[in-house]
């Protein structure tokens, strides 16, 4: 007579596999995704844009960083630590100054009408770029422009602008929108 071959007792196996499974979708950390939260607008195409829709040059902030993380704004050399009052500066325009950007007049509930800039920030860094500092000077930027909103916001509420409700939150926005223009990264100079 044959000997029979031991089976391995599978009706223990599913629970063994489901525990495991349990074991390791408890123990296992998922990095949660981050980056930067930006809105991009219709593609519009160039041919078809009229003169008065074109961006003057007097209405755009100009910030490179080179793949040495050196900043240039506005054709100077600048430190990082400058760059949100001077973003601040450029976007609120409270003289009218001619080397800033226009306004225009619009009116915003909340406010009546009221003078809004027609400003643009434009970045663009080098492929070589270091991501931290990219990220630094995002959040530089985005900072000058929530720290004209706050002053807003606390001038004609008495709050801050996180605390405002949504319908107020949007007649500030309309004052100082967030127009972060962010170019194709190049490849300046050689390595």
């Amino acid at each position: 007579m044959a000997r029979k071959v031991p089976e391995i007792p599978a009706a223990s196996l599913a629970d063994i596999a489901f525990m495991l499974l349990i074991f390791f979708l408890v123990t296992t950390t998922m990095d949660v995704d981050s980056g930067l939260e930006r809105r991009l607008p219709q593609w519009v195409d160039p041919e078809t844009l009229q003169d008065d829709q074109q961006i003057k040059e007097r209405n755009v902030f100009v910030v490179l960083v080179n793949r040495n993380n050196d900043l240039l704004v506005e054709g100077e050399y600048a430190n990082i630590d400058n760059l949100r009052e001077r973003a601040k500066e450029f976007m609120a325009n409270p003289y009218n100054d001619e080397a800033l950007p226009e306004k225009e007049p619009k009116e915003v509930p909340y406010f009546g009408e009221v003078m809004v800039t027609k400003g643009v920030i434009s970045l663009r860094n080098d492929l070589d770029t270091q991501y931290g500092t990219y990220i630094a000077v995002q959040n530089e930027l985005v900072a000058a422009i929530n720290e004209l909103r706050d002053e807003l916001s606390r001038q004609e509420f008495g709050k801050d602008y996180k605390d405002l409700d949504s319908d107020q939150q949007n007649a500030v926005r309309d004052i100082y929108p967030s127009r972060i223009s962010e170019a194709e990264p190049k490849k300046v100079g050689g390595k």
